[in-house]
């Protein structure tokens, strides 16, 4: 991990700790870190809890623990002291992307998925709004994602489709994200834009990023290229957003935010499609163990994107 990698994770914390209501500040456009001096702690050290503090309203070393929590199992970071007024101080190591990939690939759909809301219970009153019901229906999967305990007031529904977002017009799946991918407070998204096949459409990115990733695999296997964690792979922005997801999906469920994943998605699949062109050898390039782990990646990358459209009640094809 770089200085700029290490950057960018520590700016990735502190943007979850805004989303997640932790931290009340503006996230600022980037994150300074440096070496840490004689007789400090660590590799690498930042001030950014010391620059965050007054607008937060809050001590720098509140705000340094805030982010600290957020970074513990950040790929490619071994461990985070507090130290000082509210300097992050940082030890890295080489092999945490890997170590985030293998983690992913073990855990399938279900990556993200754990018990941090086990014992609680969540009872919701029974709703007939077809959106409010929709929007229901997948908060109470992301709860029970997280562990929590879920009543439904009534008998759990089959979600039908209001008039206006009919499959007929639409197609389930562009129906769906035009209802969650908008804030529940908001108007949902103008459904006719979501069926054009064009990056524009962030649904159709989001599917094609995952239809991408297993037409890699199969080049892959063309070329005797197969997913294997064999060497570290130069990915920042790919690992972070994949190192965010089982964050994102905590905050979804606690927030009632279906939302928080469609947006995390498109994150996803940009950093993804980015990333694509270095996968496989081009040209006379022989294949080898950089390869080999750049499309075990690509390969958990389009796991998190399926789940994640799972969690949705959208479909995920193999081709676009």
């Amino acid at each position: 991990m770089t200085p700029a990698d290490l950057s960018l994770t520590v700016l990735h914390a502190v943007r979850r700790a805004v989303d997640d209501g932790a931290l009340r500040v503006e996230v600022p456009p980037r994150v300074k870190v440096e070496r840490a001096r004689p007789g400090g702690s660590g590799e690498y050290a930042s001030n950014v809890a010391l620059t965050l503090a007054r607008s937060a309203g809050r001590s720098a070393r509140d705000v340094a623990a805030i982010i600290e929590e957020r970074l513990r199992d950040a790929p490619g970071i071994r461990g985070v002291e507090v130290t000082g007024p509210g300097f992050l101080n940082f030890t890295l190591r080489g092999d945490a992307g890997s170590e985030l990939v293998r983690t992913v690939l073990a855990a399938g759909s279900a990556y993200g998925h754990g018990d941090a809301l086990a014992g609680t219970t969540v009872r919701f009153a029974e709703v007939t709004e077809s959106r409010a019901l929709l929007v229901t229906e997948v908060v109470v999967q992301l709860l029970r994602s997280q562990g929590a305990e879920v009543e439904c007031g009534g008998r759990e529904r089959v979600y039908v489709l209001p008039a206006a977002y009919e499959e007929e017009r639409l197609g389930r799946d562009a129906a769906r994200w035009a209802l969650l991918r908008a804030a529940p407070h908001d108007r949902p998204l103008d459904g006719a834009p979501l069926l054009a096949q064009h990056e524009r459409n962030s649904l159709f990115r989001v599917r094609y990023a995952y239809s991408r990733v297993q037409r890699l695999l199969a080049n892959g296997e063309q070329l005797g290229v197969g997913p294997a964690c064999e060497s570290p792979v130069d990915a920042p922005e790919l690992l972070g957003v994949l190192g965010d997801h089982p964050v994102l999906l905590l905050a979804a469920a606690r927030h009632r935010a279906p939302d928080r994943v469609a947006r995390h998605l498109e994150a996803i699949a940009d950093a993804l499609l980015a990333f694509q062109h270095t996968v496989l050898p081009l040209g006379d390039e022989k294949p080898s163990a950089a390869h080999r782990s750049r499309l075990a990646l690509a390969e958990a990358a389009g796991t998190v994107l399926a789940g994640g459209l799972s969690v949705l009640g959208i479909s995920a094809p193999d081709r676009i």
